[in-house]
């Protein structure tokens, strides 16, 4: 069962707002290693891309990444698995980032840790620059994305791909349920039939802080994530929660729990 905090509503954040306001240097901050509770959630999801993309079940040549953001930690794993990673996101901001880690450009945000840790779980801590360079080489596209869209990619149209990957994201661009149910029918046009759909992010959650600027986030719960998937033509194959503990005093999210779902679109009747 979902447990959801008590919080002070907060205005949706829409489109615009991210272009102007989005720090992705503010954001990654959450992507550091320091040994405080969000460790436990970084690891949590790091585990299941892990698990997933090793397993031989989920690969293919194209893997399309819905809202990047200014991340890799998300493709670390993937890339061992797709021939070609698409990127994307909304705001310009976050493909300049990516940009920069891309390029190994100076200032660019240090994944160094997380990456070794990535390796580990693969079996080959040593291999982290490795991995690194093979991610950067199998990353051959940024594009702009909106999930209101039909087409979410659009003016580029896309051949269907094998995969679709996304974090954080349906429920930051989202103001309602109605408008996730919407977003989520947009990416699945994206997909293959029999395509997987790797989906992660926030239960519970209605706001999350980047450097000073808050952020809506659409509260979200297990029972209306089944329901929405089945609605749009997914079938889920695993769903995994992991729960923030009661005594976990933070100011910066009332997130609730994180979520990893693994789901596989319908075939073609």
């Amino acid at each position: 069962m979902c447990r959801f905090r008590v919080s002070i509503m907060t205005e949706f954040t829409g489109g615009d707002v991210y272009q102007a306001e989005f720090d992705p240097k503010a954001f990654l901050e959450y992507f550091k290693f320091g040994d405080t509770w969000r460790d436990d959630f970084l690891i949590f999801i790091l585990k299941q891309y892990c698990k997933t993309f090793t397993s031989g079940v989920v690969k293919g040549d194209t893997l399309i990444d819905i809202g990047s953001g200014p991340n890799i930690h998300q493709l670390l794993s993937a890339c061992e698995s797709f021939k070609e990673i698409i990127a994307s996101d909304y705001t310009d901001r976050n493909h300049w980032e990516l940009e920069k880690w891309l390029k190994n450009e100076p200032g660019a945000f240090d994944w160094t840790p997380v990456v070794e840790y990535v390796c580990e779980l693969e079996g080959n801590r040593e291999k982290a620059s490795e991995k690194e360079a093979k991610l950067r080489k199998t990353i051959k596209q940024i594009l702009k994305c909106d999930v209101h869209k039909s087409n979410p990619m659009d003016p580029i149209v896309l051949p269907p791909a094998d995969c679709l990957i996304s974090s954080l994201c349906l429920e930051a661009a989202c103001k309602d349920l109605n408008t996730y149910r919407n977003a989520l029918k947009n990416i699945n046009s994206l997909l293959k039939p029999g395509g997987h759909l790797v989906l992660s992010g926030d239960l519970g959650c209605s706001f999350f802080m980047v450097g000073p600027k808050r952020f809506s986030c659409l509260v979200l719960g297990e029972e209306f994530l089944r329901k929405v998937l089945s609605e749009t033509g997914f079938i889920i194959q695993e769903f995994e929660v992991l729960f923030r503990g009661d005594d976990i005093i933070d100011d910066s999210s009332d997130f609730s729990g994180m979520y990893f779902i693994l789901a596989r679109k319908e075939e073609a009747i």
